[in-house]
């Protein structure tokens, strides 16, 4: 027996919702995280048609890349796509959730799949974000540091990049004196206690925060742990918006767009006037991507591939790098595979569909 619950944890270790963007809304949209699964359906949107999908497939729950529910609803009295889409799913008894802008933001993401289709080496995230790194400091016995050590490990902490049980310690003495009230492990209530102790210091992320201090005090053996936290200014260098890359080989306007075309399997490509040299260095984005530009620029991407691109952003361009807008949904249609592999390694005891629909709302004539 396997709960909604479940699920969405193995989801959020790949995609931790704290990595989403303040104005997105991924997560459990509809739906309680105590009910059993019967079947999951994955795909790019959620629509009526997406929810029919599921009733006939026998799936209670819907992963999705896109939040059907985003600004907030006001009113569920079906006079639109997304109250009709949400009521039929309550009605229905089917969970929606989203994985958006932080499966957007991480590797094995969005944008590094896009870079992998490309046939992209040596990637890196275009933007890191900041602010979502923190240190833990803290003190302990000698003898207890590396018990302790081991369970903030298991927790997330001390992981940096492709490095794992990460930490620096010092030796030195600690101090104190148990008042009358205390229960000291070491020494005695009202005498002041001198212990070698080390001075241990880690990374982690910080949404991870409150779980690694849990294992912290679970751990040390000091009535009161003497540690601090604090957020980190660092980028991580691991987690951001866009990625950029490098093709094996130069290649000339017209064989990078027909490969683009090719690997994202996009109908058009709507492009600007190419810089006068061969392509190597390619930056990409997924879906709506413009805000990205001069990351590219500045990071020496002689494309920049992405989507949605209005006109007069088109100029922004100036030969400094060539646009390659191949449409949102081309862009992103793949989420609905990243995810249900992913997940079908983690599960196996329930119907795990790919949608058969195509919800690109857009068509294209030629």
């Amino acid at each position: 027996m396997t709960f909604i619950k479940e699920i969405l944890a193995e989801l959020e270790k790949l995609a931790p919702l704290p990595y989403q963007e303040d104005y997105d809304n991924a997560g459990l949209l509809v739906g309680s995280p105590d009910t059993e699964v019967t079947g999951i359906l994955f795909t790019l949107d959620i629509t009526e048609d997406i929810v029919d999908e599921a009733i006939r497939k026998q799936c209670n729950l819907i992963v999705a890349h896109h939040p059907i529910i985003f600004k907030g609803l006001k009113k569920l009295n079906g006079k639109n796509y997304v109250e009709r889409t949400v009521i039929k799913a309550i009605k229905n008894d089917i969970a929606l959730y989203a994985t958006h802008t932080n499966l957007d933001h991480v590797p094995r993401g969005v944008n590094w799949q896009i870079a992998k289709r490309l046939g992209l080496r040596n990637i890196k995230v275009l933007a890191p974000k900041k602010q979502i790194l923190s240190k833990l400091a803290f003190f302990c016995p000698v003898e207890n540091t590396q018990e302790v050590l081991q369970a903030l490990f298991e927790a997330g902490a001390g992981q940096i990049g492709e490095y794992s049980n990460c930490s620096f310690r010092s030796e030195g003495l600690g101090t104190f004196l148990p008042s009358e009230n205390a229960n000291p492990v070491i020494g005695d209530r009202g005498e002041l206690e001198t212990v070698k102790e080390h001075r241990v210091e880690l990374m982690l992320p910080s949404h991870l925060q409150a779980q690694v201090l849990r294992a912290l005090n679970r751990t040390h053996p000091y009535e009161e742990v003497a540690y601090y936290m604090s957020t980190l200014e660092n980028e991580n260098q691991e987690v951001g918006a866009g990625a950029i890359g490098e093709l094996p080989e130069p290649l000339e306007t017209a064989d990078f767009l027909n490969h683009l075309k090719n690997s994202m399997q996009a109908s058009v490509i709507k492009y600007t006037e190419p810089t006068g040299k061969a392509i190597r260095r390619v930056a990409v984005c997924g879906g709506a991507g413009s805000f990205l530009l001069r990351n590219a620029i500045s990071a020496g991407a002689d494309a920049f591939v992405t989507a949605d691109y209005k006109y007069h952003e088109f100029f922004d361009a100036e030969r400094r790098t060539m646009i390659c807008d191949i449409g949102h949904y081309e862009s992103e249609v793949f989420t609905k595979n990243l995810l249900h592999d992913y997940i079908s390694g983690k599960f196996s005891n329930f119907a795990l569909c790919l949608s058969e629909i195509s919800t690109n709302p857009v068509r294209y004539f030629s």
